[in-house]
């Protein structure tokens, strides 16, 4: 599926099998999931992407054939692939293990074609060896909502009542993860939505109500992953003094302002941007641990426009997964 530029719906095409560059492999993709990212590039709201492009960042596949000097991966051997595709190794972020920080840092599917194909190349310092027990379609989602709501659900510290925001596919993951940790989970959903206040109930929150309200007590700390700015002063207000707002997206609506006492008393407001190799490692160690269970929709290649259409009204229960 190639995108044209912002705005256009990406379109079936046939392109160029890629070929493997020196320290990349080739992969055939068996599975990719769809993020919200996907529809921020789309919509113009991320910036600088490679066009055409071919979006697609959680990416499951075998290894096809590999380029020269690459010796990480046998050929049949099944990895996934992130949204950091390419850190320059050699800036202050990356020396100091911020590589999520590089500021050459390139994005599968962002400045490297992805997924929504039936071919993709990757750099194989930048892929992760799948966890047994994980078909395709449960393993995608590890790959961005998983690893991103790691790193937030790290960055967060250790709350012993945590707050989530927008219950989507790294929620779903996240509240797992929390309450294998003994953490208690409150989830907070659109006014209304009942099915998603339904799901997070099922998953262990041990409550879900309106996003705007405070919860039933005090957070020690909260996520947000919905895109929508006026979460961020709602989360401040639900969060106890000394307590953490983490802003878990790659682009948010404006945060309307707020009064300075909703900051005050030592409350943190921080971002979470991308993620390392470590992020992954370590997660995906840990999902087969707790065991994470993905819930997923799957749609052929052909179908990611309902795809996107579904996660763009908040309307895909876990996460949805492209198939080619």
């Amino acid at each position: 599926m190639l995108l044209d530029g912002p705005g256009h719906t990406p379109r079936l095409a046939s392109i160029p099998a890629p070929h493997p560059g020196p320290g990349q492999i080739l992969l055939r993709v068996r599975a990719c999931g769809v993020c919200r990212t996907d529809l921020h590039i789309i919509d113009g709201e991320l910036t600088e992407p490679k066009l055409p492009l071919v979006l697609g960042h959680q990416i499951v596949g075998t290894v096809e054939s590999q380029g020269p000097e690459a010796v990480r991966f046998a050929r049949g051997q099944r990895v996934g692939v992130a949204w950091l595709g390419w850190a320059c190794g050699d800036c202050r972020y990356c020396r100091s293990g911020q590589e999520n920080l590089c500021t050459r840092a390139r994005f599968t599917g962002y400045q490297i074609d992805g997924g929504y194909a039936e071919l993709a190349v990757a750099d194989e310092r930048f892929c992760y060896p799948i966890p047994e027990g994980y078909p395709d379609l449960e393993a995608a989602p590890l790959l961005c909502a998983g690893l991103i709501g790691y790193r937030c659900l790290r960055l967060a510290g250790p709350a012993e009542v945590l707050g989530l925001y927008g219950f989507g596919a790294a929620a779903h993951i996240v509240v797992q993860v929390a309450r294998h940790r003994g953490q208690r989970v409150f989830a907070f959903v659109r006014a209304g939505d009942q099915e998603a206040a339904s799901f997070a109930l099922q998953l262990g929150a041990e409550w879900a109500g309106d996003s705007l309200q405070p919860g039933p007590e005090p957070l020690d700390a909260a996520i947000i992953f919905a895109p929508a700015g006026e979460l961020v002063p709602a989360a401040l207000r639900a969060v106890r003094p000394g307590g953490v707002v983490v802003c878990g997206g790659i682009h948010m609506s404006d945060i309307p302002s707020f009064p300075y006492e909703l900051l005050w008393g030592e409350r943190v407001l921080r971002s979470v941007a991308n993620l390392t190799r470590q992020d992954g490692e370590e997660f995906l160690e840990l999902a087969p641990q707790v065991p994470i269970h993905t819930e997923v929709e799957v749609y052929p290649l052909e179908g990611v426009a309902q795809a996107l259409e579904r996660l763009r009204r908040g309307q895909v229960r876990g996460a949805a997964v492209l198939v080619p």
